[in-house]
This record gives structure tokens, sequence and C-alpha cells, in this order.
């Protein structure tokens, strides 16, 4: 049984290897699908020419203000080019379930 854990925040910079994508922006919904896996989906938000550049990549990873590096995939086949947000899937160093925030 899958158990929701609340929501996460934040900015970080988008990469794929050594090539910087810049500055984006999350807001992930944690979710528990077995027990000790955290996993989260949600949206990534950044300038609509990185987010085309970097979308349908492979190895791409977020690294968040604090520091988490973010497993990342584009969840959609296509994207709009004036898109300046994306639905993802987030895993790597997410928070253990106790650290994610209810959702208001």
């Amino acid at each position: 049984m899958v158990q929701y854990l609340g929501v996460l925040r934040g900015t970080g910079t988008l990469a794929c290897g050594e090539e910087a994508f810049g500055a984006a922006s999350y807001e992930l919904d944690g979710f528990v699908n077995r027990p000790g896996e955290v996993i989260a989906s949600g949206e990534l938000r950044m300038d609509a020419a990185a987010l085309n550049s970097a979308f349908g990549r492979r190895n791409l990873q977020l690294v968040t203000e604090d520091g988490r590096v973010l497993q990342i995939r584009f969840s959609a086949k296509r994207l709009a080019p004036t898109s300046n947000v994306a639905h993802i899937d987030a895993a790597g160093d997410l928070p253990p379930a106790k650290k994610w925030k209810p959702k208001r």
C-alpha cells in the first residue's frame, strides 16, 4: 500500500553530468511505496529554453539548495516549446518519511 507523506518545495540546479541547465524550482509529493523506500512526483519549473534543452535526457540530477542530489525523470512524452513547467518523478536523496510537510 502506498502512503502519502506530504510536500517538498524548493529550488536547485538541474544538470546532466557536467552540463548544467540552470536554476529550477520544484514541488514534489512524497510517498512510501514499500518500507523505507521514499519516492516523489510533482512539478519542475524553470526557463522554457533550458527546460526544453533538458527534456527527454537521461541521468538528470537536481541538486537542491540544501545539497540533496535527486535523480529526475520527466514523466510526459512531450513538452510544448514555450512551457516552463514539466511533470517529473524523483528518487535518490529524498528526505526520510518523517521530514515531509503536510500539504497546505
